[in-house]
Formats: C-alpha cells, structure tokens, sequence
C-alpha cells in the first residue's frame, strides 16, 4: 500500500492490476475520481470503424449510389462531424477512424428484404416505393462486421455506419454488458458476448454535419438521463439543464436537441420570440446563479441546425470534479457509456 493510500484505494489498485493481467480492458479515466475541481479534462481518443453502404447503380453508368443522387460525401461528412465534436467538446473528444469500409450492397432488412439499387433509384426518384418495414437487421450488421470481436480486443470503441435514406438504421443504439436505451432499444443480445458498452451510430449521406450532430445529442440526451436516474430535485442537474420556456415559463435553461430555449415546437431553431433563459450560466458550470438574459434565435444561428446543436453542445460542463457521485465532465459518460453506473 503506497503511503497516503486508503485500504480501499488499495483493494481497488490490486484488482484494476488484477484485470489487466487477465487480459481485461480497464478504462484509465473513471466516472468520478478525486481531482481538482474546474480543470480542464484530459483529452479522450475514440476509435471508429466507419462502413459506408454504396451500392453502385448500373442504370446511372455504375456510380456509387451517393454520387447518382448527387448525396454528400462520406468521408467528408466524418470529417466534419469529427472537426466539430472537438471543437465543441473544448478539445476533449478526439474521435479517430481507425477502419474504413465501403460496401457494394445494401444492408438487409429485418424480415431479410434487401433493395436492388436500380429499384432503390427509382424509388427515390418517385419518393414513392419504399419497403416497410424498414428496420435493419443488426443481428446481421454485428456478424458480418465481426462487431463484438472487434469491441472486446479494443480494436474499436464504436461503429459508425453511413447510407441513405431508409436504410433502417436508428440515429444511435447501445450494445454490451448492460446495455440502456440510447435513443432506440438496447441490443441485449450483445450482453453476454460483449465485454464493454459500445454504440453504433445511423448516418445518412444525403444529410449534412447538422443531422449528424442531431444524432449525437439525442445520444447524449439517452445517456445524460440515464446517468442521472437516480438524482432527485435540485440534484437532478440534467433535468435543469433541458429546461425551456414552453415547458417552463420564465425559467428556461439550455433546452434539447429539438428545442432551443423559446421553442414551440419540434426544431423551431429560428423561432425570433424573445424570452428570460439562463442558458450562459452552464458555460461557468458549477457555478449556475447567474441572472437569465433575453435571447432568441440569433444566439443559436438564426435556425441554422448546425449552427443550434454546436451551440447547445457548449454548454455542456466540461471540467474536473464531481458531486453526488457524477462527474463534472459530462462528456466522458456521452463517449463512453461504459463510465456510466
């Protein structure tokens, strides 16, 4: 036992050390851990596996699908999601795509349909056609992907899969030990086989970097209430946090993904009604007594989605110390379910 350290600390030392030998993955950052508080996190690295599903089209001269539709470009689009993520986490999410692959076919549908690409084309093109129902098979997804081997040695923390529109994907979905609802219902067949949490998140090509970040928020909105469950009253800080004018007349706070401050309705991002929020406080986090200020859309990018989310995502506390048992970092629980008790 190292001098200073308490016969807990100790216990906790030599089963971490024990782990290891066994060749169990320990995560080096813990939910809470005794720090300073208002410092600035140490940057995390997380590593992709990124499956672009682009089929290519015979009748448009054998483009790639995303190409004949004149869709965005994957890789680009990843990009983007991976700039913005670190500039809005203050440095602290460093996502990186460690594997890269690019699929000629569609995925299959829960009940084994599987689109021809022609059909698909001309389906869009009429915006009619399109098979119900539509889920994808993740079962399918995690076998031929080699998933759970992949998560279990470390080789990748989380999948990313990017296709077009219908292909059945949810925007984000949690697999593992445990798993919890993370905006669409967990894999609980993964639990057994899967030694840490891990999500795979939907994109669509034919989108921008906004809808991507949607889909990250409404993740980080699945775990943020999970990791507070258990917090009640004021010690609910999550329920403070998503607070906004309509459901909370004169003490709107920062909001959800879909509502900014003085919303209405869903995505009314460019709503110009004037109302008290005190959506800055979060950027002094803990400290949270500040007076509310007049805001409207033009704080969040005048209806902009990309413009809002980014806006949103700053003001999630960022920074060493905890109470209650949840750390100041809220963060680290939204890349890493794992850390989430």
């Amino acid at each position: 036992m190292k001098k200073s350290e308490s016969p807990l600390d100790a216990f906790s030392d030599w089963v971490t050390e024990n782990l290891r030998k066994l060749g169990v993955e320990v995560a080096e950052e813990t939910a809470v851990v005794e720090q300073p508080i208002g410092q600035k996190p140490t940057p995390v690295t997380k590593r992709v596996s990124l499956i672009i599903h682009n089929p290519i089209v015979p009748s448009a001269g054998n483009l790639p699908l995303n190409q004949a539709l004149n869709w965005g470009d994957p890789d680009k689009l990843a990009a983007g999601y991976i700039d913005d993520l670190r500039e809005i986490s203050y440095g602290y999410v460093n996502y990186e795509i460690v594997e890269r692959l690019e699929v000629n076919k569609f995925p299959r549908k829960l009940d084994g349909f599987t689109y021809k690409a022609d059909e698909f084309a001309a389906a869009w093109k009429a915006r009619t056609g399109f098979h119900t129902p539509d889920a994808v098979d993740y079962d399918a997804l995690l076998a031929e992907f080699d998933m759970i081997a992949k998560v279990n040695s470390g080789q990748i923390d989380e999948f990313w899969l990017f296709a077009f529109p219908y292909a059945g994907y949810y925007e984000s979905i949690m697999g593992g030990p445990d798993p919890f609802w993370c905006n669409a219902p967990p894999l609980t067949q993964t639990a057994v086989k899967a030694k840490r949490r891990f999500v795979i998140m939907g994109f669509n090509y034919q989108r921008g970097v906004g809808e991507m970040l949607e889909a990250f928020g409404h993740r980080a909105e699945s775990i943020m209430k999970y990791t507070f469950r258990n917090q009640q009253g004021d010690a609910n800080l999550w329920q403070r946090f998503i607070r906004y004018d309509k459901t909370h007349p004169g003490l709107s706070e920062v909001g959800l993904m879909h509502f900014a401050p003085n919303s209405v309705k869903d995505y009314d991002w460019g709503n110009k009604t004037r109302v008290p929020a005190r959506c800055d406080n979060w950027l002094n986090f803990p400290n949270l007594s500040g007076a509310p200020r007049i805001v409207d859309c033009a704080d969040w990018g005048d209806g902009n989605i990309r413009g809002h989310h980014q806006w949103w995502f700053r003001r999630l506390p960022h920074i060493t110390g905890a109470a209650n048992g949840i750390a100041y970092n809220w963060w680290q629980y939204i890349v890493d379910p794992n850390l989430v008790r």
